[in-house]
């Protein structure tokens, strides 16, 4: 068991690596050119939170299981993150920004927060956050704080995306750091499955 401490700073860290250059802050920031920013950000904070308990909750049922068992799915949720993330890094990207600068008509703040609600929460299934978070949970045994971490990082993201806007996306690399973190990942996967093997 890991410090409650360990287990935010790792969730924070390690979520905000992998998501900073993710479709996270892509949607966030196409949002951000249609609706107002304000109702953007409660939408996509409240899917990121939705999110990030699904996760924990998996993660946590996991630590229930013998503990050879929890460090080869560990190993596998990781495995798996590090295969995604690589795979993006390497892979040919367009530009996903480029699609519009024109502001579509004034809508509601609460169809704006709804419609940013669902696109996050429909973008973040199965994506490297929630197997990072499901992933860390099983690892430290600390469900809440692993919790917390990861929805502070991604929370932070957002705000990034709709503070800052299109300016960042000119200065990031995404690939660079989707490989980076890819390596992380797998070697999160290959010290689980030490553990695993060495029984």
């Amino acid at each position: 068991m890991a410090t409650p401490l360990l287990a935010f700073a790792g969730a924070f860290a390690l979520i905000l690596a992998v998501e900073l250059p993710d479709k996270t802050l892509v949607a966030t920031l196409i949002l951000t050119t249609r609706y107002r920013p304000l109702p953007v950000f409660v939408g996509v904070c409240a899917a990121f939170a939705v999110q990030c308990v699904i996760a924990a909750a998996f993660g946590q049922v996991l630590t229930l299981l013998p503990d050879r068992l929890v460090t080869g799915v560990v190993a596998a949720l990781f495995g798996l993150g590090a295969f995604l993330l690589l795979k993006e890094g390497f892979s040919k990207q367009e530009d996903e920004l480029g699609a519009t600068t024109e502001t579509a008509p004034a809508v509601s703040f609460r169809r704006a927060a709804l419609t940013s609600f669902g696109v996050l929460f429909a973008a973040e299934w199965g994506d490297a956050s929630q197997i990072a978070t499901a992933g860390l949970t099983a690892r430290y045994g600390e469900p809440v704080w692993v919790g917390l971490g990861a929805w502070l990082a991604l929370v932070s993201v957002a705000g990034i995306a709709v503070l800052i806007g299109r300016k960042i996306a000119d200065r990031i690399k995404p690939h660079l750091i989707q490989r980076v973190a890819g390596v992380v990942f797998a070697g999160f996967a290959l010290f689980a499955l030490y553990e695993t093997i060495k029984g």
